[in-house]
C-alpha cells in the first residue's frame, strides 16, 4: 500500500475525514484537557521521574539525546504525514502558516535540542514511553485540526486574535513560562478546541514540573528568595 493514490494512506485519512472524527477530535480534546489536570494532581505526590530527578524505579535509563529526539519525533512526523495528504483546507494560508509555527517548534525539539544536550540525564523508559505517546496523539490532533477541519477566513492572518497569538511566540523560551505562554499564544491564533486542550494541558503539566524544581530549589538551597513564584509572575 503506497503513501499517496487510490489505495494508499491518504485515501484512508480522507475517508476518515468526516463530522464523526471532527466530533471524535473533539472528545479527544476535552479528554486531553482531563488528563492534563489529573497529571497535575498526580504530580503533587510522585515527582515526574525525568532530569535531576530520574530513577531506574521507572524502567531503565534511555541515554538523554536519543530519548529526546525519539520521543518529541512523532508532533513533527505526524503533522507533516497529514500535510501531505491534506486538500484545500490545509494548502489555506492560514493553516500553513499555523501548522508551520507548530511544526517548526518541534523540529528544534526533535532535530536540534537534542545536539545541543552535553551531559543530560537519562531519562527513564516509562517517561521516555509517555511522552513518545503525548507526541503522537497530540500530533494527531493538532495535524489532523489544521489539515483537515480547521477553516478560517480570508482576512484570518490579519485578524487580532491571530496577531496576538504571533507575539506570544517571541517568548519561547526554555523556561516553563515561555512554553506556557507559546502554546496559549498558538492556542488564541488557531482558535481551536484542539489547541486550547494541547494549551490547558501544558499549563497543568510544566506547572507541576515547575512546582517539582521550585521545591527541590528551596530544599537545597538556605538562601533561595522564599518569595519568588513558580512559574506565574506576581501570581504562582
Amino acid at each position: 500500500m503506497g503513501f499517496a493514490g487510490d489505495g494508499g494512506v491518504c485515501a484512508l485519512w480522507r475517508r476518515a475525514a468526516g463530522p464523526e472524527e471532527r466530533r471524535l477530535l473533539e472528545l479527544f480534546s476535552y479528554g486531553l484537557m482531563a488528563l492534563g489536570a489529573a497529571s497535575a494532581l498526580l504530580l503533587c505526590f510522585i515527582p515526574m521521574p525525568y532530569g535531576r530527578y530520574s530513577s531506574r524505579r521507572f524502567g531503565c535509563l534511555v541515554p538523554a539525546r536519543p530519548a529526546w529526539a525519539l520521543q518529541e519525533l512523532p508532533s513533527l512526523l505526524v503533522p507533516l504525514g497529514l500535510a501531505a495528504c491534506g486538500g484545500a483546507v490545509a494548502a489555506a494560508r492560514p493553516n500553513c502558516v499555523l501548522l508551520g509555527c507548530f511544526l517548526l517548534h518541534y523540529a528544534h525539539r526533535a532535530l536540534i535540542f537534542p545536539l545541543l544536550i552535553r551531559e543530560g540525564k537519562p531519562t527513564p523508559f516509562f517517561t521516555f514511553v509517555l511522552a513518545l505517546l503525548f507526541c503522537a496523539f497530540n500530533g494527531y490532533l493538532q495535524g489532523r485540526s489544521l489539515t483537515t477541519y480547521a477553516i478560517y477566513p480570508a482576512g484570518w492572518l490579519g485578524d487580532s486574535r491571530f496577531i496576538t497569538g504571533g507575539m506570544f511566540e517571541y517568548v519561547s523560551g526554555a523556561n516553563f513560562f515561555g512554553e506556557i505562554l507559546e502554546w496559549f499564544g498558538f492556542a488564541l491564533a488557531c482558535y481551536t478546541i484542539e489547541s486550547l486542550a494541547f494549551a490547558l494541558c501544558t499549563l497543568f503539566i510544566l506547572g507541576s514540573r515547575a512546582r517539582q524544581h521550585h521545591k527541590w530549589y528551596l530544599e537545597k538551597f538556605e538562601d533561595y528568595p522564599k518569595d519568588r513564584k513558580i512559574v506565574i509572575p506576581f501570581l504562582y
